[in-house]
């Protein structure tokens, strides 16, 4: 696990792509994603933003900080990050999910992060994992345990 500080300039960055996403989706009606509220989307952009910035920045890897391309590619180069409020939340990986993309955990709220691990998705759908949380759809939850070292990411 690698801890990261983001800088006040960085989180400033990495909020504004939260919000011009949340923009987007509103202008475009698009309903929040896999039960999330109206409420808390701004929250989870914000965030969701912050720890693809985390990640990058532990990483060294190029950060794009791209608007509407959640279906190509991936939030850094082709990983998808998530990121999760608290230490002790899964891994999620949703279904209909590619199997061959990387998926990464990022955990903490801004200004501080942890860059927990990596699995690929059809490593992640087991289903010993699924599980339905707060009237959400069913999603794969993967342990913490069972990530690979973030250092293991690009083998």
């Amino acid at each position: 696990m690698h801890q990261v500080e983001l800088t006040w300039y960085e989180i400033l960055f990495a909020a504004t792509v939260g919000i011009r996403r949340n923009v987007a989706a509103m202008s475009k009606r698009l309903p929040d994603r896999y039960g999330f509220n109206s409420e808390t989307g701004w929250q989870v952009h914000i965030e969701g933003a912050c720890g693809e910035m985390a990640f990058a920045k532990c990483s060294g890897l190029y950060w794009s900080a791209s608007i509407n391309t959640f279906k190509n590619g991936g939030d850094v180069g082709n990983i998808q990050v998530r990121t999760r409020s608290r230490a002790d939340y899964d891994l999620i990986v949703r279904p209909d999910e590619r199997d061959d993309d990387k998926f990464v955990l990022v955990t903490g709220t801004a200004p501080s992060y942890q860059v927990v691990g990596w699995i690929r998705g059809g490593d992640a759908k087991r289903e010993t994992w699924k599980q339905t949380y707060g009237n959400r759809p069913p999603a794969f939850f993967v342990p913490k345990h069972e990530l690979r070292p973030i250092e293991e990411i690009n083998t």
